[in-house]
């Protein structure tokens, strides 16, 4: 149980993991009618990580989190929170199996669905855990094997997407220190669901026998998209910072998910970030769905972009329609690679 005063989400570690298996630009020109040229365009991407067969989400995630734990010095919390696409199973969860595999058997553990808004809506989770006096030590994870449900001879969505995980520790504490949540702002737009998604595998369309390739895989409606994402990530990111008390100028690392390089550009420009105060690592690892914000926290951590006492501005967009945003001290805490 948290103590009195001590309600408010603040980051205690980060950790991610990539898996081993890369695939170039040009290996996709090989087997699809594009060019490395094309995506690099219209996407910013080079390569991505891919799992490889038997690798799963849980693996994923088992891997990124005890990376996190061991930021943050610790070897057990009071919940689990997975933030998936991928599920290993429609049931159960995935996260039970994670915090068992952790050594935390017994926990409280569950999933969290909201396609690349994941992590966010699982950081809001986890802090309202600890505010509530749920949990003083929150594990929230944000894993994606989202290759698999990606049609392999597709042109228009095999080039975009890679595998990972991303993790943060969160403790309770207070409100103005380092590394304390801020106000997470999300929002919805189910009336758009069909923009992002993948026809089949649910109770909405369940089918028996062979399935046509259309209804196989992930489809996304790619301009509808992109606008949906600048509109409603820049609107969010200014009410984000409204919350704060900050304007553009406070921010010193934009920490956007990383769905397009074009996307995040013009999301950057609309909000009024310059691209020296951008964090991106699109190029190296793709977009990585709901995972891509914690990866990226890590890996501009780990390389010096992101400092202690930098402000940092959060935010994704992702299918459902789903989105968020929130802003943060980053703390004096390091990945663990």
């Amino acid at each position: 149980m948290t103590r009195a005063g001590t309600n408010t989400a603040v980051i205690a570690g980060v950790g991610a993991h990539l898996p081993p298996n890369t695939v170039s630009n040009h290996e996709l020109v090989e087997r699809l009618d594009t060019t490395d040229d094309w995506i690099r365009s219209r996407t910013g991407i080079a390569r991505r990580h891919v799992i490889s067969p038997g690798t799963t989400t849980a693996d994923l995630s088992v891997e990124a989190g005890g990376r996190a734990l061991k930021s943050a010095g610790l070897d057990r919390v009071d919940a689990v929170v997975l933030a998936t696409t991928t599920p290993d199973r429609p049931c159960p969860a995935t996260a039970p199996e994670v915090a068992s595999r952790l050594g935390m058997t017994g926990v409280a553990a569950f999933d969290v669905s909201a396609v690349c808004t994941g992590f966010l809506y699982g950081l809001a989770t986890g802090a309202g855990l600890i505010a509530a006096g749920t949990a003083e030590h929150v594990l929230v994870i944000a894993a994606e094997a989202f290759t698999t449900l990606i049609d392999p001879d597709d042109r228009t969505t095999a080039p975009i997407f890679g595998d990972g995980a991303g993790a943060v520790v969160l403790r309770a504490g207070t409100p103005d220190e380092p590394g304390a949540v801020g106000r997470t702002l999300l929002g919805s737009d189910g009336e758009n669901a069909d923009l992002v998604a993948v026809g089949t595998r649910g109770a909405a369309r369940r089918v028996e026998g062979p399935l046509p390739r259309e209804e196989r895989y992930f489809r996304m409606a790619g301009r509808q998209v992109f606008r949906h994402a600048v509109t409603r990530m820049s609107t969010v990111c200014a009410d984000a910072l409204a919350a704060a008390d900050w304007t553009a100028r406070d921010v010193d690392l934009l920490v956007a998910h990383q769905a397009n390089g074009r996307i995040t550009s013009a999301v950057a420009d609309f909000v009024g970030i310059p691209p020296e105060r951008r964090a991106s690592n699109i190029e190296r690892v793709g977009n990585t769905a709901g995972a891509s914000v914690p990866i990226l926290l890590a890996d501009a951590a780990a390389d010096g972009t992101l400092r202690p006492g930098h402000r940092v501005l959060l935010t994704a967009f992702g299918g459902g329609l789903t989105w968020g945003a929130t802003t943060l001290v980053w703390p004096d805490v390091s990945p663990v690679t």
